[in-house]
Order: structure tokens, then C-alpha cells, then sequence
């Protein structure tokens, strides 16, 4: 696994140190356990910098769910200027939205998102985002069975680590 509170408030905290101060999120589901940690990362983070929790929104990591939650958020408050999201599908389906309303990503809001999947790379803005090393957690996933099942011993959790990967939407 990562430590998905401590990814968010990662991503959070690059939006911050940009100097950003309406800071919105769309989480995932709130019946996840991944999507509750990034929301808590992100929630911990604007209130420990003095800023609203207000902009939170709950999405469904698909694309669409991220348009929906940036309308809406968009409707709330238009002086959004940064936005976490708790995976790259939903802020892809953010950024058409933003882009949509004429707003200039990075310039007018900045985007960070979560997992570093193809769809960081494969939208008109290539999107800045905590990496998730997804490929390296299947090879532990599965070096950890074949120890099991060898009657070797072996730990019973692993927590991997995350990084920033930036590019052009923050």
C-alpha cells in the first residue's frame, strides 16, 4: 500500500507552496478507505495552513464524476485558484471543465492529481501528480505470496513510497 493522507497532503502542500490560497478537492468515494485518507491528507493540510474545507467534493474516480464535481465546486466558489484531486481520471475530467469556462490551467487554477496513470499524460495538459508506484506494489504483492506460500517468513504489510511528478498542470 502507500500512505494515501501523507500522498495528499503532499499534493496539497505543492499547491501551497505555490502561493495558492483557494485550494478545492474532489475526493473519491467516502466509503473507500484510499479515498478517505487522501481526503483527510487534503483536509488536514488547508486547515493546518488557515485556509476553507469548504471546497470538498466527492466524486467516483471516473472522468465524468470529475467534471461534475468541478462544476460544481466551479458554482460554490469561481475563485478557485488550485485544486487537488484523488486521482488523475477525475482531475482530467476537472482540467476539460476549467478549460471549458476559459480558465487557464496552470495560470488560473492549478491542478494536482493522484496515481500518476496514463491519464496524467494522455490529456491536452499534462498533468502534475503524486506517483503511485503501482507496478513495483503488484511485484512486492506478489514476492510477499510466493514467500507465504514457501513457508518463509515475511512482513505483512508494506507501505511504499510516494513522489511528486510535475509537469504541466501545476
Amino acid at each position: 500500500d502507500v500512505d494515501n493522507a501523507a500522498g495528499a497532503a503532499m499534493g496539497t502542500k505543492y499547491l501551497l507552496d505555490l502561493g495558492r490560497t483557494r485550494i478545492a478537492t474532489i475526493a473519491g468515494p467516502d466509503n473507500m478507505q484510499a479515498a478517505i485518507d487522501r481526503h483527510e491528507g487534503w483536509l488536514r493540510t488547508v486547515s493546518e495552513a488557515g485556509l476553507s474545507t469548504e471546497l470538498a467534493i466527492h466524486g467516483d474516480f471516473t472522468m465524468a464524476s470529475g467534471a461534475a464535481a468541478m462544476r460544481e465546486l466551479l458554482e460554490r466558489d469561481p475563485n478557485i485558484d488550485a485544486l487537488f484531486v484523488a486521482s488523475d481520471l477525475m482531475a482530467s475530467g476537472a482540467i476539460s471543465v476549467l478549460r471549458d469556462r476559459g480558465l487557464r490551467v496552470p495560470d488560473e487554477v492549478a491542478v494536482v492529481g493522484f496515481d500518476d496513470s496514463s491519464a496524467a499524460t494522455s490529456g491536452e495538459i499534462r498533468l502534475t501528480t503524486v506517483h503511485q508506484p503501482s507496478r513495483e506494489m503488484g511485484e512486492e504483492m506478489a514476492r510477499m505470496m510466493l514467500a507465504l506460500l514457501r513457508g518463509e517468513p515475511t512482513e505483512r504489510e508494506r507501505v511504499m513510497p510516494l513522489r511528486m511528478v510535475v509537469r504541466d498542470s501545476a
